[in-house]
């Protein structure tokens, strides 16, 4: 027998290695029933946690269209039709009559015309092989650790996560915030960070950030050093741990927290994914603060998705001579950001002026890639990139400077229809950004 036309025993080996405990039991009880309960997954489970992987394959972070048809039909059946070539209008009729007039005929043929150059058995299971040696876990949201607040982001929510480290970390029952800020921080930045995340790390609360050098990583350092819990959300693979400087410190947020990306393992991190990434950052957590950053910093990016998602937003004060605190003054002088200093400060923000939480006792052992908060940025605005522009940053992702690609290849790269690639691609011609060769196109400059 075979699932998609693969080797049964290799699917199952391959699955059942990225699944265990108590998730691996939910999803096979939400299959079969609670009598079926137990640790070895039934054929129509792991046919599922397949389909379910393979689509992190497929698609970029945030494709709405994926979201709904996933949601609606289910991974396996859309992964089926895919693979069968299905026509739009057949995608369209497989939808519950409610949720037919979300998308036309259009948006369902280009979004097939954007997954179908990724469609690779060989690929889906070299992401799998690879979550397998560096001991990721898949997590879906039937999964009690699947995080609440990424239901606020609707048809933009994650597939699937990919998890290393400790997976009920990823809904932290004291609570989680978000700590984000510049690469290039000042020493007065990281002493913020610090002081922060340690306090919040004494109340109980999870510290939650991008791992990105500067004030994240000091995020995570401080948490760390306070014994309390922190979660990294990548931009790309969690076999690949980006920055690679901050390759041991991610290996010691797994030893108590988790390494989390949406993106199958194999996955390069690209400044759209870094964007993208953001959108997961604010909605895991209760709250988000900006601790330092420049007028355009990526991590206003962040803090336009929690803005847009309805969670509280702080923003720390700096030197009003210092360009790496001029985003924050932003925030407080025209996005209702709140003013934090301490930790008590975030942990009103959260939980009101009602009393500090306890302090839980546990008994077991930014990219500045981004865009400007006031472009928009919130879920479902592709990180504050909106329609063409969304489209240009992720064919420059799949360029290279130093090779030709194809029209294809780019198309793979970057998640898009060939034909929407050649458009885009002709634009940036014509002002010099790229320019094609007989072996292929490649940027410049």
């Amino acid at each position: 027998m075979t699932h998609y036309q693969l080797d049964r025993s290799e699917v199952r080996r391959l699955v059942e290695s990225v699944r265990g405990g108590a998730a691996t039991r939910s999803l096979s009880s939400a299959t079969s029933g609670p009598s079926s309960a137990r640790s070895e997954l039934d054929e129509v489970a792991v046919a599922r946690l397949f389909a379910i992987s393979t689509w992190t394959t497929l698609v970029e972070p945030g494709d709405a269209v994926a979201g709904i048809v996933i949601g609606a039909v289910g991974a396996d059946r859309a992964l089926t039709m895919l693979i069968e070539g299905c026509a739009a209008a057949q995608w369209r009729e497989a939808l519950p009559a409610e949720l037919s007039h979300e998308l036309t005929e259009a948006d369902l043929d280009a979004a097939v015309e954007r997954w179908r150059p990724r469609l690779s058995s060989r690929s889906a299971l070299r992401a799998l092989a690879a979550a397998a040696r560096c001991g990721a876990r898949l997590v879906i949201p039937a999964d009690p650790v699947w995080p609440a607040g990424f239901a606020d982001l609707g048809a933009h929510a994650p597939l699937a996560l990919w998890v290393r480290g400790v997976l009920r970390e990823l809904s932290h029952p004291g609570g989680s915030v978000a700590i984000v800020g510049s690469r290039d921080a000042t020493n007065y930045g990281e002493h913020v960070a610090m002081d922060l995340a340690s306090g919040l790390s004494d109340r109980g609360l999870a510290v939650v950030s991008g791992a990105a050098y500067g004030i994240d990583g000091m995020a995570h350092r401080a948490s760390l050093a306070s014994r309390g819990a922190t979660v990294a959300y990548l931009a790309g693979g969690v076999d690949r741990l980006y920055p690679s400087a901050h390759h041991e410190l991610l290996l010691r947020v797994m030893a108590s927290g988790a390494v989390v990306s949406e993106l199958a393992c194999g996955s390069a991190p690209t400044k759209w994914r870094f964007l993208q990434r953001n959108r997961l950052i604010a909605a895991a957590s209760q709250a988000t603060v900006v601790v330092e950053a420049g007028r355009r910093s990526g991590s206003l990016n962040t803090a336009g998705h929690a803005a847009a998602l309805g969670r509280p937003l702080g923003a720390v004060p700096g030197p009003v001579t210092s360009a790496t605190s001029a985003g924050c003054h932003r925030l407080l002088r025209e996005y209702d950001a709140h003013c934090v200093t301490s930790a008590a400060d975030i942990v009103e923000l959260v939980f009101g002026p009602v009393g500090e939480p306890p302090r839980l006792v546990d008994d077991t052992p930014d990219s500045n890639d981004g865009a400007d908060v006031a472009d928009g940025s919130g879920p479902g605005t592709g990180g504050g990139l909106r329609g063409d522009a969304a489209e240009t940053v992720r064919v420059l992702d799949a360029l290279s400077r130093r090779a030709e690609r194809t029209v294809d290849d780019v198309a793979r790269g970057a998640g898009m229809a060939p034909r929407a690639v050649v458009a885009v691609l002709g634009v940036l011609a014509l002002d010099g950004t790229v320019e094609e060769t007989s072996k292929g196109w490649r940027r410049v400059g």
